[in-house]
């Protein structure tokens, strides 16, 4: 039998592109982004009905800002991206552009929700070492931890670009002890999102 020229191997970007269509990454990031979309959408719609009927959005962002330190502020954001990512981001960019300086304020978000992520992740890691947490954890995350088994990486880049809970991604990626230099690399991407949400939300408000 002879063997295949190296000419004729298909460029690895097609190999990867045939294997996240068979294992169906392409459809779990619609699906996933239309569920985000979704309360999105809803916190979008409340947020103008509050705005135009109830109170203008920007007098409270300006009043929390004028009477909340931004410690409080920032400690209350760590903790949620610190913990599946309670409180949208939003709430607290559209709070940054209201504040004296706007884009250090992003960058310290950004900073935050990254450094969040990590904990997250050592979370993960931790909940694998505790037999009963894990196994249960295991069952209740079995479809995320599944596809981190599978995606890796590309997983950990959807949690940080797109709007699905980036602290869910990071568990999972602990759980199954993904390499941690490559998650701090994938998560730099948390970055990004944070900066073209902050151009969106400071060009509205």
């Amino acid at each position: 039998m002879k063997n295949k020229r190296p000419g004729n191997r298909k460029p690895r970007w097609k190999l990867l592109h045939q294997y996240y269509s068979y294992t169906g990454f392409y459809t779990f990031v619609g699906k996933s982004l239309v569920k985000a979309a979704i309360p999105i959408l809803l916190f979008i719609v409340a947020l103008l009905c509050i705005h135009f009927f109830v109170i203008d959005i920007n007098d409270v962002l300006i009043y929390i800002t004028d009477n909340f330190p931004p410690l409080g502020v920032f400690s209350v954001f760590f903790a949620s991206e610190s913990i599946l990512g309670l409180i949208p981001p939003e709430i607290f960019i559209a709070w940054s552009g209201k504040s004296a300086h706007p884009n250090l304020f992003l960058f310290l978000l950004a900073t935050l929700s990254y450094c969040g992520g990590i904990i997250s992740y050592f979370l993960g890691r931790g909940i694998a070492s505790i037999p009963s947490v894990f196994v249960y954890l295991e069952v209740k995350m079995a479809k995320h931890i599944k596809n981190m088994r599978k995606w890796g990486g590309f997983l950990i880049v959807v949690g940080a670009l797109l709007p699905v809970p980036f602290a869910v991604s990071s568990i999972a990626a602990g759980i199954i002890k993904f390499p941690f230099g490559s998650y701090l690399l994938f998560g730099l991407l948390r970055f990004l999102r944070f900066f073209l949400y902050g151009i969106a939300i400071f060009g509205v408000l």
